[in-house]
C-alpha cells in the first residue's frame, strides 16, 4: 500500500492530520464502527473521565484493527465525536501520541454532538483502514 499526503495548506500537518490522502495498491479496506469506552462485556467505563474514555476508545479501535489484521499504521480516516470538544482538546494528546507512535496522520474530522448512543459516553472514534 502506498499513501500520499495531500496538504494544500501546512497547518493541519502541524496539528497531526492530513487534509487528504491518496491510497493506492491496497487490497483490503476495514470500515470501523464507532468505538467508545465499553469493556468486553459491553458495559460503559470511566463515567465523567474524558482521559479514561479516550484511552479505552483508542484501545477498542486498536482491537478491531488487530482482529482485522491491521494496526493504527493502516488508519487513513478517523472521525472523532464528542459531547465536549473543549474537554476533549485538553486530553487530545493521548490520541495524538498513539497516532504519532504508529507514524500515521490520518484524515480527521472532529464533531461536537449533543450525546452519544450510550448515556455517559463522551467520546467515540470511527475509522477506515486500508492494507
Amino acid at each position: 500500500m502506498e499513501r500520499t499526503a495531500v496538504n494544500p495548506v501546512p497547518w493541519s500537518v502541524e496539528m497531526g492530520f492530513n487534509q487528504g490522502e491518496v491510497v493506492s495498491g491496497h487490497t483490503r479496506t476495514l470500515y470501523i464502527s464507532g468505538q467508545t469506552a465499553m469493556n468486553a462485556d459491553g458495559k460503559p467505563q470511566h463515567e465523567e473521565d474524558m482521559a479514561g474514555q479516550l484511552t479505552l476508545s483508542i484501545d477498542n479501535l486498536e482491537a478491531v484493527l488487530s482482529e482485522g489484521g491491521m494496526s493504527l499504521a493502516n488508519l487513513v480516516r478517523l472521525n472523532v465525536y464528542t459531547t465536549d470538544v473543549d474537554l476533549l482538546f485538553q486530553h487530545y494528546g493521548v490520541l495524538a501520541a498513539r497516532l504519532g507512535a504508529a507514524g500515521v496522520s490520518p484524515t480527521t474530522t472532529m464533531l461536537g454532538v449533543t450525546r452519544l448512543a450510550i448515556p455517559g459516553q463522551m467520546v467515540e472514534l470511527e475509522g477506515t483502514a486500508v492494507a
